[in-house]
């Protein structure tokens, strides 16, 4: 049935329809009869055949006979709050399909350049460094899943993920690059290669360059889709809404109190429509000023990830800032030899070679020219696409009771009109405002104290809009995201400035551009290990 509109069988059923009965003079209740039937309420049997006095009705009463029992009055009211309910849903639609399509595009988009940039990173190993290769590879599978966690939600530091991969490196460059031996050095030599690293610093300050690089771009890119997430929440509570028993009374008159004087075709008049559609959506309103506030804060953080924040440059270039790394290692071979050998001894080998690379490059190749996109598919255009639609619903919550007035409930213009009684020609009441405050003049409902699940959703608006806007981003240990300043908006907070330090310019390993897959993560579980064993890292510490 809902398939079909009412209005088209309303329509059909008009010439069924019996005029206004002149004094004395009997109507016929089958008019009625055919939309109950039609609309699912119930069997037409339960509607009387003729008008009747209508003593026991709660709402729909009037004068005259009416074509309305009490039990069609309960399953009008249930109708009536369905109906507003897939109204709004109808309403939101658009919105809604708008935010979840683009969360998922960004989502399945971020999966893609996650792996793409582990694959650069891998086949720099497998091109230049091949007989680390194979080791090296499970620790950059392992630092890129955390990168798609964070990215994706997981409360984990950013920080300790970038100093644990150079970490678990530092042993393979160390056995293959530095101190080469016929086999590997032994597993526990490698623990001490890695407790040692931060002190030594073999690969100078590339591990610190790029903290500062995944901080300022990962964060925003997190944020960005939190925000999204939110966004379809949002909706799905206002599309959802539990009607107090005066707005569904007020709905019940509005909508089928005039199908009990045989008025199936009558719609309610423009003013009285708003004052109902207004006290019932009254806790809605409220979330316009915030809804607005958010979609500007996501305009803005979208506009400022560029250059050092844009998180498609970081990921993309990550395997060139790898290979400097291994590049000063090189040059610093022998002095850190001398200084390892002061902490760790001489290298214990065991008796077996790992394995070579086992790269496929050629496969490789063949997904580059999947992934390779036109610049007009970058995530920087595809968030100005996006921001440019969602623009369009700023106002949404604080227009929506006009919208559905003016769309779908109401009578137009100059055409007779319910107005709550009786088929007038306009609406003499007062009509209110939107919001809270504004009903306390209302003629038709009555709104009374706050709806705790719509405060629930103003509160994670307002904090996702502080995420947004760079005021309460999180700190790991002595290290603090807001390196720019603080307080202002987000441009403030994140400018697009691009220097060389943070490896925005070209690198001899050529930048990339574009743009996937998560595994099981790794930096979460060691550094909760690490937490539970807080003396293990100074074993090797002097």
């Amino acid at each position: 049935m809902e398939a079909r509109s009412l209005s088209v069988l309303l329509l059909l059923l008009a010439a069924a329809a019996t005029p206004a009965p002149r004094d004395g003079e009997p109507r016929s209740c089958e008019a009625v009869r055919k939309v109950f039937q039609l609309r699912q309420l119930g069997s037409f049997r339960g509607v009387p055949e003729f008008p009747r006095a209508g003593v026991d009705l709660q709402v729909c009463t009037s004068k005259n006979p009416t074509c309305c029992t009490k039990k069609m009055e309960e399953r009008y009211q249930t109708a009536a709050k369905q109906d507003i309910q897939q109204v709004l849903q109808t309403s939101s639609a658009t919105l809604k399909f708008l935010i979840s399509r683009n969360a998922a595009a960004f989502q399945e988009t971020f999966e893609m350049l996650i792996k793409l940039a582990e694959n650069y990173t891998s086949t720099l190993f497998c091109n230049a460094y091949r007989n680390m290769a194979a080791e090296a590879a499970t620790r950059v599978q392992e630092f890129f899943t955390d990168i798609a966690l964070y990215i994706f939600g997981t409360d984990i530091s950013t920080k300790e993920c970038v100093n644990r991969f150079f970490d678990n490196l530092f042993p393979v460059v160390y056995n293959h690059m530095i101190n080469p031996g016929l086999t590997d050095v032994t597993l526990e030599y490698a623990e001490c290669l890695q407790m040692v690293r931060r002190d030594i610093r073999p690969f100078g300050d590339i591990p610190e360059k790029v903290i500062r690089q995944m901080g300022r771009s990962l964060l925003p890119s997190r944020n960005f889709l939190q925000a999204l997430n939110l966004g379809i929440e949002v909706i799905n509570t206002t599309d959802h809404l539990h009607f107090s028993k005066d707005c569904s009374r007020a709905l019940l008159r509005m909508q089928y109190c005039p199908h009990c004087q045989g008025l199936i075709l009558s719609k309610p008049c423009m003013g009285y429509c708003l004052n109902v559609i207004r006290g019932c959506l009254a806790y809605v309103a409220e979330v316009d000023l915030h809804w607005q506030g958010y979609i500007q804060s996501l305009e803005e953080l979208s506009s400022a990830m560029h250059g050092t924040y844009d998180v498609e440059h970081v990921l993309l270039n990550f395997h060139s800032l790898v290979n400097d790394a291994l590049m000063q290692a090189r040059v610093n071979g022998p002095e850190l030899t001398e200084q390892v050998n002061k902490v760790c001894g001489p290298p214990v080998r065991k008796p077996t070679q790992s394995p070579h690379c086992s790269f496929d490059r050629n496969k490789y190749s063949q997904g580059l020219k999947m992934f390779s996109r036109d610049v007009e598919e970058t995530l920087a255009s595809r968030r100005k696409e996006f921001i440019s639609h969602l623009r369009l619903y700023r106002a949404f919550y604080g227009g929506l009771a006009d919208q559905l007035c003016g769309n779908e409930l109401a009578a137009a213009d100059d055409i007779p009109c319910w107005n709550g009684e009786d088929v007038v020609k306009s609406y003499t009441h007062h009509v209110v405002g939107s919001g809270i405050k504004a009903q306390a003049g209302n003629p038709e409902v009555r709104v009374k104290g706050t709806d705790p699940v719509i405060n629930q959703i103003i509160d994670k608006l307002k904090h996702i809009i502080q995420l947004l806007r760079g005021k309460s981003f999180p700190k790991y240990d002595n290290w603090d995201l807001r390196q720019t300043g603080s307080g202002g908006s987000v441009d403030e907070q994140i400018s697009g400035v691009c220097d060389d330090e943070d490896g925005c310019g070209g690198s001899g390993s050529g930048e990339v551009k574009r743009v996937l897959k998560i595994t099981d993560s790794t930096c979460l579980q060691k550094e909760q290990k690490r937490k539970k064993n807080p003396h293990e890292e100074k074993i090797y510490r002097t």
